[in-house]
């Protein structure tokens, strides 16, 4: 029973930031009256007013909001491109935040372009090692022979779930030293949205972190190969 309780806090630990996100994204995910425009029209407003030319903003596949510094675009999934919600006008802010990084040459915004493909390819190693266990362990016919590229491939994958966390600080500058103060003093929102804002905000900036913690459960779907041996 108590390991029981115990995968069950782990899985919570892990999921939980994802769920989190999720339910706000949902909670303010509404469209609401008297907003002017989407949250792709409110994104072009602000490259315009901005000056940040040649971004073009463009809708993407769900729950993949990005900026893309190589093409360079703003991409909004679907709900955030053509909605009217809090959560759009939100996410839309906090993705030009980041082309505002770009932009400016900011240095913060480097940490993205620098340690994402670092984190990708870590976590490309880590599931590598995963898939060699099951086969150390059959041709060995030995447990303990799969548990080494098991236990060598968590802890790459928990180095890449640690990378994510290098890029923070450039997602919290997008959403609070950029996104938020312009949602402020442009009026997009009324003083009651602010403190819904800044969830939805806090949300937005810890998305990377969130996925890549959800990527560790995939560690357990080699666990069973290993203990049948």
């Amino acid at each position: 029973m108590p390991i029981v309780i115990l995968i069950a806090l782990i899985a919570a630990l892990i999921l939980g930031p994802q769920l989190w996100i999720r339910w706000v994204f949902y909670r303010y995910g509404s469209d609401l009256p008297g907003v002017p425009g989407t949250g792709g029209e409110l994104a072009k407003h602000l490259l315009k007013r901005f000056e940040i030319e040649g971004v073009i903003v463009e809708e993407t596949k769900p729950s993949q909001d990005h900026f893309d510094s190589s093409t360079p675009a703003v991409r909004l999934s679907p709900n955030n491109f053509n909605g009217k919600s809090l959560t759009a006008i939100a996410v839309a802010a906090h993705e030009v935040g980041h082309a505002l990084q770009w932009h400016n040459k900011e240095t913060v915004f480097r940490l993205r372009s620098k340690y994402i493909p670092l984190a990708k390819r870590l976590q490309q190693i880590g599931f590598l090692f995963l898939s060699l266990s099951p086969l150390a362990a059959i041709l060995t016919r030995v447990p303990a022979a799969g548990a080494i590229p098991f236990i060598g491939g968590l802890l790459v994958i928990l180095c890449s779930v640690g990378t994510y966390f290098i890029i923070l600080p450039e997602e919290w500058d997008a959403s609070f030293n950029k996104a938020m103060p312009i949602l402020l003093e442009g009026e997009y929102i009324t003083p009651t949205q602010e403190a819904a804002t800044k969830r939805i905000l806090r949300a937005a900036a810890l998305t990377y972190v969130a996925g890549a913690l959800a990527s560790i459960l995939q560690v357990w779907r080699w666990l069973p190969l290993l203990l049948r041996r």
